[in-house]
């Protein structure tokens, strides 16, 4: 199964390495699935084929289904573009009426039923999911059908889906009539070998007439030559025509991303609020772990202290000795709770990140790590402060997957910054078949990461290494 992992930009990094940018997938950590790698598991890698795509195109189902699109949009557009022309004309016509305002309004509503069509046709077509746009909402105490009136004229969405009504008729026109004249026409004239034996049959001339002048000269394309020659440029025309289609294709994409889609604000702000639910929850998750370690911790052992220390205080003046081996005791628990703690608050924020930078800190952190680890951090300065913790706490999380499941013998970890990343690689020699769905702990790793504008990605294949890498704003 292979597994996209995104582009590399950038410049900066040692050995030519940049930061990955927008993969498709999040991941998750190692997981226990068939032959132990991941729930699903990995299958060899796909065998690229060895028919070359221009002899593949003309009878790929890519092809076949955005010549059907770019066919059926002509009838779809020429509906829309009635539509928004005589719905904004009438509801023009009458604004000096009260009439003009709902005839308008029901014109603009109309664009966007028809907008959602064309978003569902483009993703089953072409394959593009787009999003739906805002849905209209009326000003914040307003009600009732003049308020849903005032909020359709004030939408952005509203008017960009009735630009695409009247754009859209004039290049599915053009795009139609384009696909439609090269696609026939050149399977009629591949297979124009196949048929030739019909015209002197049947209608009575020795071949496809090429031209002709009434009681003059006519050429026709009937001798082997003239055929196969004939057949030859029809084949050119059928290996070139998908990729005609493909590029008309890619004009409707961006017609419906620009026009039909939601805005960049509104995406933005959409992805704000699902990182604000992701911050908050993780805060939660982190609160009750607190919790949960204090209280099954440093706490009950706190508890068993006190109650040690006051049977030693009643053994006092009856058996000093053994008021004295009880406070021994008392004394080494008080070692083991200092320690618990001071683990608790390595956990919130190690002292040595905030004193002496993510490098020292790293390492303490590999030292600790079952598995033999190299440290390497090639920076010029310190980031902030809430990069710098982000960075610490995913390589702690992945030190800790490589323990608990990759059968790993070494590792590494290179932190470096490209222009404005900085870039967190952490690679094991163990099994690999780290998988990238939801339901576990990469997967956990990368919201967090996205809270912040980060990125993760997984490349893990079956028998390893794995490497995972790790981006995050460079915010100084």
């Amino acid at each position: 199964m292979a597994i996209d992992h995104g582009e590399y930009v950038g410049q900066g990094g040692r050995g030519g390495r940049g930061g990955y940018r927008d993969p498709d997938a999040y991941g998750h950590a190692y997981g226990h699935g068939p032959d132990g790698y991941g729930p699903d598991g990995y299958g060899p890698p796909e065998r690229a084929s060895r028919v070359p795509a221009v002899l593949r195109a003309p009878l790929e189902g890519r092809t076949w289904r955005e010549f059907l699109y770019l066919v059926l949009s002509l009838p779809i557009a020429l509906v829309g573009f009635t539509y928004a022309v005589v719905m904004v004309s009438a509801g023009a016509g009458l604004l000096i009426t009260f009439i003009g305002v709902p005839v308008l309004a029901a014109g603009l509503a109309g664009c966007r039923a028809l907008g959602a069509v064309e978003r569902t046709r483009a993703r089953v077509l072409l394959r593009l999911d787009v999003g739906s746009p805002e849905p209209v909402r009326p000003a914040r105490g307003r009600t009732g059908p003049m308020a849903w009136i005032g909020a359709l004229f004030k939408s952005g969405v509203s008017w960009r889906h009735l630009l695409y009504a009247l754009l859209h008729l004039p290049w599915a026109m053009a795009s139609s009539f384009t696909s439609l004249l090269l696609w026939s026409m050149g399977w009629a004239v591949f297979l124009y070998p196949a048929y030739q034996w019909m015209y002197p049959h049947y209608w009575g001339q020795p071949g496809m007439q090429l031209y002709g002048e009434s009681g003059g000269a006519s050429f026709y394309l009937d001798n082997p030559f003239e055929i196969a020659v004939t057949s030859a440029v029809g084949l050119v025309v059928v290996l070139g025509t998908p990729w005609v289609i493909r590029g008309l294709a890619q004009v409707d994409r961006l017609l419906v991303l620009g026009l039909l889609g939601p805005s960049r604000m509104a995406s933005r702000v959409t992805e704000l609020e699902s990182d604000r639910v992701v911050v908050f929850d993780t805060a939660a998750a982190d609160l009750r772990r607190i919790e949960r370690d204090l209280h099954d911790g440093a706490q009950a052992r706190l508890v068993a202290l006190a109650m040690d220390l006051g049977l030693a205080k009643e053994k006092l003046e009856e058996d000093p000795e053994a008021a004295a081996r009880m406070v021994d005791d008392a004394h080494g628990e008080v070692k083991i709770a200092l320690q618990e703690l001071r683990d608790l608050a390595r956990g919130i924020h190690p002292a040595i990140l905030t004193d002496r930078g993510l490098g020292p800190a790293l390492s303490a952190l590999a030292a600790r790590c079952t598995v033999p680890v190299a440290v390497d951090v090639d920076l010029d300065s310190r980031p902030a402060a809430a990069i710098e913790g982000s960075a610490y706490f995913t390589v702690s999380e992945l030190l800790q997957n490589i323990s608990k499941h990759s059968g790993a013998h070494t590792a590494t970890v290179d932190v470096w910054r490209s222009e404005s990343r900085l870039m967190l690689q952490v690679r094991d020699d163990g099994r690999g078949g780290a998988s990238l769905d939801k339901g576990s702990g990469l997967a956990g790793l990368a919201e967090r990461l996205d809270a912040v504008d980060g990125l993760l990605v997984v490349d893990s294949p079956v028998g390893g290494p794995t490497t995972v890498t790790a981006e995050l704003p460079w915010r100084g």
